[in-house]
């Protein structure tokens, strides 16, 4: 394949996927099976278009195969949903193992704050106008969890430059 959709997986669909997974999680609190599985299938596309080496390529299979099983030890332990687990994995598959702890750390950083926002909101009443909202509503109830996919989508989009190199980004 060409540089051109090279760049069309970065710069376009991988961000939208992003995007998407992140809103989905705050509208809905759920991230589905289809965009996780486009999220690895574009990584495929992307290994393929960019001719990928197999060495390279069994590190990035290995960072997504590892964080599947750390994500999937928490969300047996209820700490994390099984969207956030599968969204975690596949994108792991982007950002590689060179990556990983970046990535990792950067959704640490960036749902800390989220998580006690959210949390510290809860405990004060909706304004009127916000009770319209039926999101809003399920996000304020407490028994609802956290949309951590968040996080860990905005966490992506700030490794993956780093993680593919600022020269693949750039326009062909």
């Amino acid at each position: 394949m060409s540089s051109m959709a090279t760049y069309v997986l970065l710069c376009v669909v991988f961000p939208f996927l992003m995007a998407y997974a992140a809103a989905s999680d705050l509208l809905t609190m759920r991230i589905s099976n289809r965009v996780t599985s486009l999220v690895s299938l574009g990584f495929v596309l992307y290994a393929v278009a960019s001719g990928m080496a197999w060495a390279d390529l069994s590190r990035h299979l290995a960072a997504g195969a590892l964080t599947l099983l750390i994500t999937f030890f928490f969300f047996a332990r209820g700490w994390i949903g099984g969207g956030d687990a599968k969204l975690a994995a596949s994108t792991a598959l982007w950002i590689g193992l060179g990556h990983l702890l970046d990535y990792l750390l950067m959704a640490s950083l960036l749902g800390g704050p989220l998580t006690l926002t959210i949390l510290s909101a809860r405990t004060y009443p909706l304004p009127k106008p916000v009770l319209k909202l039926p999101f809003a509503v399920h996000l304020h109830d407490a028994r609802t969890g956290i949309p951590y996919g968040i996080a860990l989508a905005a966490a992506a989009l700030l490794v993956l430059p780093n993680a593919v190199g600022l020269d693949q980004l750039a326009l062909p």
